[in-house]
């Protein structure tokens, strides 16, 4: 499989006969590809008329159904993971799932504060991309970021230590659940406003290639993963990035978690082409529509997307369609979507998906199976006593990382904080 535009002899036209969202009343037409299908993409180009297009625009649109389908055609077996493959995109995912469900249950209880968004139902996204990244690739996160921090390696610890506003959290209490942050994993931060974040794994995609082509670090092909959402796909960071990595040919991959919804607001009734992919293409890269609720079918695209960035082929835009199981936010009581709707996607849980590919095709028993949920279980219970136990950061930590200057307004002559000084709150200190 290759999103190589030389794979393209002819621009072939995108059949968009059938809807893609059996969302209720919409102010756009329904024309496009029914969700979770991709039998309808085929390789594209936006020009209706191929004299029209010029050739070094021209970008590969694969369906996943393809991608599954050639690696069938080479391949020794039909299987597309090994038994160790399996049992650790599984494992990921049940980490992923469990953790999550737990950080509800801490919230609910006080020991949480301010919005806490949660990743359940979207797993198959991280698992499929992350898993095959290496430590030094960097991963952007947004403010739904604790499960592509776990993903990426963060210790479990950490993270709900980060959650409980601990001083041994990643970003040592002070991040919270919006801004998870690992330099030794390469968490590069979730960021609270959306598109924020494109702009930084940008820059962290142009550094790469800079340590590799100016600095001469010929071992240097680390590769950055930008997530984000359908919501993130409407604003001008990111057009803006799209033309910067394209035009230097960045080694980024652009995901879209697009799991239909930005906040409250229909996907279909934001957008005025709601087929995100194809903003790939219209930049001169790759656009790739895959069926996110299938780590398998994830993790082919995220192979051939990885591979090009750390080959110097540039930058590829994926379009994951997925979906939330809770509401958008642990504050959020999900009114506003169609219970239809939610058992639909409900139905197609990636983990359960996961799980019936290994048992019938024997890549491992219900027994192993049951071992992982046993000990991601006694993992999660471990994160929640180190994080509850846990000391509060330090007064002293409070203007850390706020002033350049260590002796300017923040810390006084002989080192101590002015804050801590009475005289400060009364508007009465010497400064």
């Amino acid at each position: 499989m290759s999103f190589s535009a030389t794979n393209l002899a002819q621009p072939l036209q995108l059949n968009t006969a059938s809807p893609r969202s059996n969302d209720k009343p919409s102010l756009l037409p329904k024309t496009s590809s029914f969700l979770g299908s991709t039998r309808n993409f085929r390789p594209t180009s936006l020009s209706a008329n191929p004299s029209h297009s010029n050739a070094h625009r021209r970008s590969a649109v694969v369906a996943v159904s393809e991608a599954v389908k050639e690696k069938k055609l080479h391949a020794s077996t039909n299987l597309l993971i090994t038994k160790e493959e399996g049992l650790e995109l599984y494992e990921d995912m049940v980490l992923g799932r469990s953790f999550e469900d737990m950080c509800a249950q801490m919230y609910y209880r006080g020991k949480m504060f301010g919005f806490v968004h949660l990743y359940n139902g979207q797993e198959a996204v991280s698992t499929g991309f992350i898993k095959l990244t290496k430590k030094e690739d960097s991963v952007v996160s947004t403010y739904r970021d604790h499960v592509h921090s776990l993903s990426k390696g963060v210790p479990a610890r950490e993270v709900m230590s980060e959650l409980f506003g601990k001083a041994t959290g990643c970003c040592r209490g002070q991040g919270g659940s919006m801004h998870m942050f690992s330099k030794e994993y390469n968490v590069l931060g979730g960021f609270a406003f959306i598109g924020e974040g494109i702009p930084v794994a940008t820059g962290a995609a142009f550094s790469s290639r800079y340590r590799r082509e100016v600095l001469k670090q010929a071992d240097c092909d680390h590769v950055t993963l930008a997530f984000f959402g359908d919501g993130t796909a409407n604003n001008g960071q990111f057009f803006e990035c799209l033309n910067m990595a394209a035009l230097w040919k960045l080694p980024i991959v652009f995901v879209v978690e697009n799991n239909l919804w930005a906040i409250g607001m229909s996907h279909l009734r934001a957008t005025s082409d709601p087929e995100i992919w194809k903003k790939g293409p219209a930049f001169g890269m790759p656009g790739v529509h895959v069926d996110g609720m299938d780590v398998l079918k994830v993790r082919e695209v995220a192979k051939e997307a990885i591979g090009r960035a750390r080959r110097g082929e540039g930058p590829t835009l994926v379009e994951c369609e997925t979906y939330r199981f809770r509401g958008h936010s642990l504050a959020d009581p999900d009114e506003l979507r169609d219970p239809a709707e939610k058992a639909h996607y409900a139905a197609r849980d990636p983990i359960t998906a996961l799980k019936k590919y290994i048992l019938e095709n024997n890549l491992a028993t219900e027994q192993e199976l049951k071992a992982i949920h046993k000990k991601i279980d006694e993992l999660v219970e471990d994160a929640v006593e180190f994080a509850d136990e846990s000391p509060l950061p330090p007064r002293s930590q409070l203007l850390e990382n706020v002033f350049a200057d260590p002796k300017g307004f923040g810390i006084g002559p002989d080192g101590s904080y002015r804050c801590e000084d009475p005289k400060f709150t009364q508007g009465t200190a010497h400064v």
